[in-house]
């Protein structure tokens, strides 16, 4: 094993558990915030944190690259932020963790229609394995009973949608950056709208000083938008960088186990067609991810 897939696994582990966290968070967080500001408190935190960095980064990035910098802020920070705290007021935390996992089959998919990337037949397998795991856990009732459609569980799946296309932007548009540089100058982008949003369209100044809960929950959400997001992102960009978007993307095995694990700990109720539903879909993103070597825009020769 090289030094390079060496060091991506590490990271993979460490970012892992940094994004295995991150859906205990935004339990935590729903506490004491709604979800629109828990989104923008998020990404407002993570703004901040590396705007040192992306005012000496900015002007590294060439003009040709701010459509998909603004895309990647948008589609890997923002929207995601706001789907995930929506969400999480309807369904459990560790659920929320095990759809994410349907990452690498939209990062697949984004790759097969929009770059032309070449697939075997198995990879199709394994996303309709994934997609058929994620409609037992968004309709997962009482022992082996199915209940209606969870709507909000919907909205991870979108999220997952929007992580696949960034992952494919990153990749194929943004490789030539740092990915600090990719990570904090796309903050920027979107930093200030989610900071109006959150001082001028909610009440979450007025609540910080006078509501009980509210400032353990930005705590929280802070440590979130700190770690969940602007450290993480370095981290995932950096994986991107040295490997492959699907090598990247596999990070997603290993969440569900870490946000499982932290729902157990909190007291969250998990049925049997949850656990059928968390393997069925870990099966899938198995399967369709194991082709990584085809994983190449059509006629590249990398």
């Amino acid at each position: 094993m090289d030094k390079n897939r060496a060091l991506a696994w590490v990271l993979l582990f460490v970012l892992a558990i940094i994004w295995g966290s991150s859906f205990i968070l935004i339990k935590k967080g729903l506490i004491g915030l709604t979800p629109y500001e828990l989104g923008s408190l998020r990404i407002v935190a993570a703004t901040l944190f590396l705007l040192p960095s992306a005012i000496k980064r900015f002007r590294l990035a060439d003009k040709k690259s701010y459509p998909f910098l603004i895309s990647v802020g948008l589609l890997g920070s923002l929207v995601p932020s706001f789907l995930f705290g929506i969400a999480q007021t309807r369904i459990e935390s560790s659920v929320t963790g095990v759809i994410n996992g349907l990452t690498p089959i939209f990062t697949i998919l984004v790759g097969l229609i929009i770059y032309k990337v070449k697939q075997e037949p198995k990879v199709f397998l394994g996303i309709l394995v994934g997609f058929i795991g994620t409609a037992v856990l968004i309709s997962a009732g009482k022992g082996m009973a199915l209940s209606g459609i969870n709507a909000y569980a919907l909205l991870v799946v979108l999220a997952t949608m929007c992580y696949g296309t960034n992952l494919n932007f990153v990749k194929f548009h943004l490789g030539h950056l740092h990915p600090v540089t990719v990570t904090s100058v796309s903050l920027i982008f979107v930093g200030p709208a989610a900071a109006i949003h959150l001082f001028g369209f909610t009440d979450f100044w007025p609540k910080l000083v006078s509501v009980e809960g509210t400032v353990l929950s930005t705590f929280y959400i802070a440590l979130l938008g700190i770690f969940g997001t602007a450290i993480a992102l370095i981290i995932f960009n950096k994986i991107l960088q040295i490997t492959d978007a699907l090598f990247a993307s596999s990070v997603t095995y290993l969440i569900p186990i870490i946000a499982v694990i932290w729902g157990v700990l909190d007291g969250e109720s998990l049925y049997l067609m949850h656990y059928i539903g968390m393997i069925a879909v870990g099966i899938g993103v198995y399967i369709a991810n194991s082709n990584r070597a085809a994983y190449k825009k059509k006629g590249s020769t990398e």
